[in-house]
């Protein structure tokens, strides 16, 4: 099974990280705790004290074409918050 990660960097995920040390990763649906805390230390090579998840339903989006009102929803996914044992920090933008 491959398991996919990405980090979410936004205004109220950075918020997260500065108030209460909590990194956010959009991961595979079928990816569980353990499989997102082993990645998360590989990857970023940090001690993982805790994860937390939750699934994030796809949002309702219409448009209107010449064809008339198109409506779908977005994709739903998985979202982990992950806290870093004291002292630990991830760089999101040492790649860039």
């Amino acid at each position: 099974m491959d398991i996919t990660i990405k980090p979410i960097v936004t205004e109220k995920a950075t918020k997260l990280i500065e108030k209460r040390g909590h990194y956010t990763f959009s991961v595979s649906p079928e990816a569980n705790k353990y499989q997102i805390k082993m990645l998360v230390e590989k990857l970023y090579d940090v001690k993982v004290v805790k994860v937390n998840t939750c699934l994030q339903r796809g949002k309702n989006k219409a448009r209107w074409t010449k064809s008339g009102l198109q409506r779908g929803t977005t994709n739903a996914y998985k979202k982990a918050f992950v806290t870093l044992a004291d002292g630990q920090s991830i760089d999101f933008y040492s790649n860039i």
